[in-house]
């Protein structure tokens, strides 16, 4: 069995998408169940989880209608505003729907590198102690140190690390990157995701080696008991298709022991998101 954890799904809109530059112009589409049921059934993946892209609960109820039309949508991630002093209510809300397992936030793209640490971000977030969901981290590597901090706040909140924190891969920096995941690593609670690889590296250029350091380290330090697969389909295709990043991991775990695999495959997703 295969779960993958993280993909997306949108009807394009050029305002709303305006994050697609024009290096990314190949996915400037529509992106629905109907475009990846055939590739998934094509690489044997038999569920996945669908990731927000927008942040409006709008997106919320986007992705859940999809999901009561297709089946091998899992779960989903979705948005609320953490900041907001109706975050407590919204998360009743949502808790009544068993389709809705976590939420993210796009601090990848705040400016204040210590966005993730804000009083009120972090009140909010400390309201999902009383909630079984997940919290989905999007960062950049000059944003772990305040992860790090942050983690550390809420030692029993499930956390998962989405594409192992962009590392500058097109750059081969790692140390800084490594440095910070290893401590990051310490806390039980967190997971993290094998994914979105290929878009860190150079698009046209990119190989297995460059790749390979940075997933020997979240082994070392993460073990196969808290990583899990994620495509990053369909932002994936601007340097890849499905087949070249579903085979990267596929190649990385077949010297792991047949248990780790299955931990790695499905097992961990099962797990987080109660699937």
């Amino acid at each position: 069995m295969i779960i993958d954890t993280h993909q997306h799904f949108w009807e394009y809109e050029p305002e709303k998408h305006a994050w697609l530059d024009d290096d990314m112009k190949r996915i400037r589409r529509d992106f629905l169940p109907e475009d990846l049921a055939p590739v998934f059934d094509k690489n044997g993946i038999d569920g996945c989880i669908a990731v927000q892209a927008d942040q409006t609960e709008a997106e919320n109820q986007f992705l859940l209608n999809l999901s009561e039309k297709n089946d091998f949508i899992k779960g989903i991630i979705g948005w609320v505003d953490f900041k907001n002093e109706n975050i407590t209510e919204r998360l009743q809300y949502y808790s009544e729907i068993q389709k809705i397992k976590g939420f993210r936030h796009i601090v990848q793209g705040e400016p204040d590198h210590n966005f993730i640490l804000g009083e009120k971000f972090v009140n909010g977030i400390s309201a999902l102690k009383n909630y079984d969901f997940v919290y989905e981290i999007l960062v950049f590597p000059h944003q772990l140190g305040a992860v790090l901090e942050f983690v550390k706040k809420f030692p029993n909140q499930k956390f998962i690390i989405d594409h192992i924190a962009k590392p500058y891969i097109k750059d081969s920096f790692f140390e800084g990157w490594a440095v910070l995941m290893k401590e990051i690593a310490k806390c039980e609670n967190v997971y993290c995701k094998i994914s979105g690889m290929v878009t860190e590296a150079d698009y046209k250029n990119w190989n297995y080696g460059q790749l390979q350091p940075y997933m020997d380290w979240v082994f070392e330090h993460f073990g196969a008991k808290r990583l899990m697969f994620g495509s990053d389909w369909p932002v994936c295709l601007v340097a890849a298709e499905y087949e070249q990043v579903r085979n990267i991991a596929a190649t990385y775990v077949d010297k792991l022991s047949e248990a780790e695999q299955d931990h790695f495959w499905w097992k961990n997703a099962s797990e987080c998101y109660k699937i």
